[in-house]
This record gives structure tokens, sequence and C-alpha cells, in this order.
């Protein structure tokens, strides 16, 4: 096997293969011995066949054999000759004339192809002892603690029928079943039956729940809304609807009582016990928000300090999952990109860049993560397969199965684990300053519908972390 470089530009290598007609010859007549005595045809006794006969019979598929065990052969050994390190699996360009090919497999021509890899870009490691990053902390005050708790006293309070004649008040539960129309006609999910809606919770269309404040048990009325123009169905927004409402119950909020009982219906033995169940999850819920702030901080650093050549191949696939994402959201909101104030080329222009940077993080936080001889623990990546089977009541069993049967999957549930090791490793190389700060202020970005930062991919650290091409 003759193996020669023919191209190397950037991070692109190509390199032509010869396999010698005889070469191929010999292979093909090992392979043949190699069956020679396991083979049984009819006519012939075991271990009897000739060869010229076994060649006859076998000759192509064998050599189809040989042909793809020599591509293997030969991208291992351009691989460990050039110590590469591989962005994606090789491609193998095989000659076009098929007469040259047919000539090959009957071992009377040489065999020439062709293989195209990318390869990974070598940095270096940067110091990042100079750089000093915020930490915003928040923390649950006693105030928010009791709203917490009074809003779930609100949502298990339990509602009694209000007196026969009693009209619908803001507040009251009514009970309804209803029949959405548009232009006459009923529409898809516009109708529901024994439907429990709250007056003043705004969970329905603006103005639906208005119209039934007055309304008594037994009562029919037409309620008349318009969809917000941003509805989610698109085929929904904008468009006024009539629906045909009948209240079957009226009922009054019963008193809100906060006590040990109340605490007894989310499990707990006391309110001091709920109060602290309480206190811990918003506790982490703001410590949550408080890693994302500055973890989008150290990325923000980290990438302001790389420079290096990306494959193009991966930025590609990268930007291919993420401009399926943003078509698909502007298809489900029924919007356009004149609707967003940019166009096509423009966001297709700023979504090639988030996937540059995602490449670009993904590559550096693989690198760092190998330097430090980072590892996820089998334990660790059954412990989030468990988690999320919890999200899948009554699945379980489906859902373990998939993921056991799907090393893709099973990868993707070890690629975030990775991926926030090493951000904990790199965090403990910078300067990290803690900061009090407000709830409000902490949840700030969010609020303000700042776009979400544009984090390494999960799946190119997971491929990185575990050395697949």
């Amino acid at each position: 096997m003759q193996v020669t470089e023919t191209k190397s530009e950037g991070l692109k290598r190509e390199f032509q293969v010869v396999l010698a007609a005889a070469e191929l010859e010999d292979r093909l007549t090992n392979e043949l011995a190699g069956i020679k005595d396991k083979v049984q045809l009819k006519g012939f006794r075991p271990g009897k066949v000739p060869v010229a006969h076994l060649r006859r019979v076998y000759g192509r598929s064998i050599m189809a054999d040989v042909v793809q065990n020599a591509v293997t052969e030969a991208n291992q050994k351009i691989v460990e000759d050039n110590k590469l390190k591989l962005a994606l699996e090789p491609r193998i360009e095989m000659p076009e004339d098929k007469d040259e090919i047919e000539k090959a497999l009957d071992a009377k021509a040489d065999l020439a192809f062709k293989v195209a890899l990318e390869v990974m870009p070598t940095f270096d490691l940067v110091d990042l002892s100079d750089v000093s990053l915020t930490k915003p902390v928040a923390t649950a005050s006693d105030e928010e603690v009791e709203a917490a708790i009074t809003r779930m006293a609100e949502q298990n309070r339990s509602f009694d029928d209000r007196p026969e004649g009693e009209a619908a008040q803001s507040g009251d539960r009514v009970v309804i079943d209803f029949v959405g129309r548009i232009d006459g006609e009923a529409f898809e999910g516009g109708s529901a039956e024994d439907a429990n809606l709250d007056l003043g919770s705004n969970t329905f269309i603006p103005g639906f729940e208005d119209q039934l404040v007055g309304a008594k048990a037994g009562e029919a009325r037409t309620v008349t809304v318009t969809f917000p123009e941003a509805y989610p169905a698109a085929n929904l927004a904008g468009k006024e609807a009539a629906f045909d409402v009948t209240v079957k119950a009226v009922q009054a909020p019963a008193e809100t009582k906060i006590d040990d009982e109340l605490a007894k219906a989310f499990g707990l033995d006391s309110l001091d016990a709920l109060k602290e169940a309480v206190r811990t999850s918003l506790s982490q819920e703001l410590e949550a928000q408080s890693r994302r702030r500055v973890k989008k901080a150290l990325l923000d650093a980290l990438d302001s300090r790389y420079a290096f050549e990306l494959p193009p191949s991966l930025v590609h696939q990268e930007f291919a999952a993420v401009w399926a994402q943003v078509e698909n959201d502007l298809k489900s909101r029924g919007k356009t990109f004149a609707d967003e104030g940019t166009t096509e080329e423009q966001a297709q222009a700023e979504y090639r860049r988030i996937a540059e940077r995602r490449v670009r993080l993904g590559l550096v936080l693989a690198q760092a993560g190998e330097s430090a001889d980072i590892k996820v623990s089998d334990d660790e990546v059954n412990q989030a397969l468990i988690a999320r089977l919890r999200q899948f009541p009554g699945q379980e069993r489906e859902v373990y199965d998939f993921y056991r049967k799907n090393p893709q999957a099973m990868a993707e549930l070890r690629a975030p684990l990775f991926e926030e090791k090493v951000v904990d490793h790199v965090l403990g190389q910078v300067k990290l300053v803690e900061e009090p700060v407000s709830k409000e202020a902490l949840f700030a970005d969010d609020e303000e519908g700042a776009a979400p930062a544009a984090e390494p991919s999960s799946e190119e650290t997971a491929k990185n972390e575990t050395g697949a091409a």
C-alpha cells in the first residue's frame, strides 16, 4: 500500500492511496485460503473445494471486503503515521471510471483512491491568572419565602359552590363547557368540557375571563375575543373568535390557611419544614442563575483570548443545527425574518458567528479537560440517566432501553457533565469575586430578553473528551 500526501491547506489534508494489483491478488488469495476449510459446496468434500472455484463463487464479495479493509487500514496508517487528530470521519473518493474499479476488483489493475480529511487545530492553553470575573449572588429573603408559600396555599386552596343564583366574581372558579368558532366554524383545540377556570388568573385568551364575571350556574353566554397577534398557533393569531360557553358551576375560594396542615398537603410535617424546603428551593434557583451568569462571563473571556482556524465541517455541522432551530422557531410562531427586524442573510451571518463561537469554545474546553485529565465516571452518567427517567413517569423502561441501546444518546448525557467539570476547573484558574445583588438584578438579563450565551456544543465537547473523530 502506497500512501502519498497530495494536499495540506490549513486544516484540510488529502492523501492518494494506491493498492497494487499484485497486493490485491495476494489479499484475495489469502482470504480465499482462509475460508477453504470452512465452506461447504455441493459436490465437494469439506476442505477440498478448489481455490479457483471458490474465486468464481465468492471472489467479488470477498474482494469488496478486501477493499473495505484496505480503506480502513489506509485511514489508520494516515492518522498514526502523521499523528493526526481528526475533526470528522475521513471522506473516501473512489475512481469515477467504473471500468477502472472493475479491473481492480478482478485484481487486474491497481486501485487508487483519495482520502480527504480535516484535522483538529493545535493551540496552547492560555494563562488565565489575570482574568477577573464577578459572580453575582443573591439570597432568598424571608419575604420571598413567605410570598412563595402564599402562592402555594392559593394554588392548593379548595373551592366551594356558591349559593344557587349567586353571580361569579373575580377570584371565583367557574366550571364550563365551551365551543369556539371562527367565521362560524369550530376550530381544533377550541372546545372543552368541565373545564376549571379561575377568573382573574389570565390563563385564557385576554378578555375571555372578564366576560364571565357576573355569570350564574346554568347560564349560557357567548364570549367574543380576538387572539393575540403573537399567538403560537399561526392559523389563529389575530383572528376574532366567538365561544359558546355554558357555566355549569360557580365556586368561591375557601379561606387560605398557612399552617401545618398546608405543609402536610405537600408531604412535610410542619410549616417550619415547609419554609425550610421553600428556602432551599429558592436558593438552588438563585445559585443556578448565578452559575449561568458567571459561566457566560467565563465563556466570553475565553472567546476573547482564543483565535485559531476552525474545521469547516464542524462549523457547518453546528450552523446547520442552530439554523434548523431558528427556522423551526419562526415557523412555530408564524413569524418571518422581517418581523424580527432583520433579513435571512443577516440572520445567517449572525448565527454562523454563533456556530463558530460554539465550536471554538467546545475545542478549548475539550483541550482544557484533556489537559487536566478530567473524567466523567459511569456512576455520574447513571445518576444523570436516572434523573432523565424521572422526567418520563410511566415510560421509564422504554426510555432506559433507548439510552442503553443508543451510544450517541448516552454521550449526550455525559457531555454536559464533562462540560460543567471543565468549567469548574477553568473557574479555578481565574480571580472570582462574589458580588451580592438583588434577585431582580440577578435575573435582569433574562427578563430583558437577552440572547442566550452561545455556549459550546455539548456533542462536540463529548466527542473531543472521548477522543472520537
